[in-house]
């Protein structure tokens, strides 16, 4: 088993779904987890489950679409944790919250509202980028780190009736991307991470047929390559797009080296 004890990590959007089983990996492997998201009472309850199961667990409230309020949390993790070794960059919201019904009643990209497009955007992709933004810079002061950005099937990118959460993840994938190029030079990391196929979290909508809902994967599945990711183990590796349900023969294929970028 890895042992991630001495890992200080913080992901984004850590109270549900993807985030809370990533956070809930790295906790059980030993690590010392923020939990970032906004300041509800679901932040509380999450730390304090986390924290009861004796997981070495830290509230960071924030909200990732203000610029202001994630400085103000990178400088709050850094001060509480005592620097910051994996950014996983996560939190988002899907289909259901412009169109309820996006699976059985798709809605081609002219009828989405322009309010709820800049909504999903402003989460998924200006999110992403302000928390890489903000965090890079502890990153490159401290000489190390890294982060892993959570995505999606590129299928899923170019599916019927999803405007505008196809779009945003495309885009974060390709900032991603970029950011593994441009931290380069300081010895900083960025990895892409995605389930496979659509997981059991609540951007799925109710009331879906019993026999969707079985095959739907587990968000579990994302613990894995995220403590791979986190640890010594994954030392050099940047730009790799590692997809959740083929992680271990991904695995079993690395080798591993400086700097080395895996497609």
């Amino acid at each position: 088993m890895t042992d991630l004890a001495g890992v200080r990590a913080v992901v984004t959007g850590a109270t549900s779904g993807l985030g809370a089983a990533m956070a809930s990996a790295l906790l059980g492997a030993g690590a010392t987890v923020a939990f970032a998201a906004r300041p509800t009472a679901r932040l509380a309850t999450a730390v304090a489950a986390a924290r009861s199961a004796g997981g070495d667990a830290h509230a960071l409230p924030v909200d990732v679409r203000d610029a202001a309020s994630v400085q103000q949390a990178a400088d709050t993790a850094v001060a509480m944790l005592g620097g910051i070794d994996i950014v996983v960059n996560n939190a988002g919201i899907g289909m259901r919250t412009v169109n309820p019904r996006f699976l059985e009643q798709p809605q081609p990209f002219f009828d989405v509202a322009p309010e709820g497009f800049a909504d999903v955007v402003a989460t998924n992709l200006t999110g992403y980028f302000l928390v890489a933004r903000s965090f890079a810079r502890v990153l490159i002061a401290q000489g190390h780190g890294g982060f892993v950005n959570v995505s999606i099937n590129h299928e899923t990118m170019r599916r019927h009736g999803f405007v505008p959460y196809g779009p945003s993840r495309a885009g974060s994938e390709s900032l991603a991307a970029i950011m593994a190029e441009d931290l380069a030079p300081y010895g900083i990391a960025s990895n892409i991470v995605l389930p496979g196929g659509a997981t059991a979290s609540g951007m799925i909508p109710d009331g879906i047929p019993d026999a969707v809902r079985a095959i739907l994967l587990p968000a579990e599945i994302m613990g894995p390559p995220v403590v791979f990711l986190a640890s010594a183990d994954a030392d050099g590796l940047t730009g790799a797009r590692i997809v959740a349900t083929e992680f271990a023969a991904w695995r079993a294929a690395y080798r591993g080296g400086p700097g080395e970028q895996v497609a």
